[in-house]
């Protein structure tokens, strides 16, 4: 199948967001985890390296899924590919 221009547009899009997403991701996991010694301040109470292993890393994941699907989301209703699979208030069809 030929990718048209709008395709094109819309996977590069798709690409750059899930690009910027997964860097958070790995942020959130790999890069806070190791340096948790050095995060030493309070926050709600509690150490924040102890606060983000417990309970910020599971938000911040619940967050990348929510802002993941709203992106979609709009670059689908944005994108010809609309037309292709009439979308129709959400509901797809062929």
């Amino acid at each position: 199948m030929q990718l048209n221009e709008s395709h094109e547009r819309y996977w590069q899009k798709n690409l750059n967001i899930t690009a910027i997403l997964l860097g958070i991701w790995f942020v959130v996991t790999f890069v806070v985890a190791y340096f948790a010694r050095e995060l030493s301040f309070t926050f709600f109470g509690w150490p924040f390296s102890f606060w983000m292993g417990a309970q910020g890393a599971l938000a911040i994941y619940v967050l990348i899924i929510v802002i993941t699907l709203f992106i979609w989301g709009v670059l689908m209703k944005s994108t010809a590919l609309q037309k292709k699979w009439r979308i129709d208030h959400g509901r797809i069809s062929r």
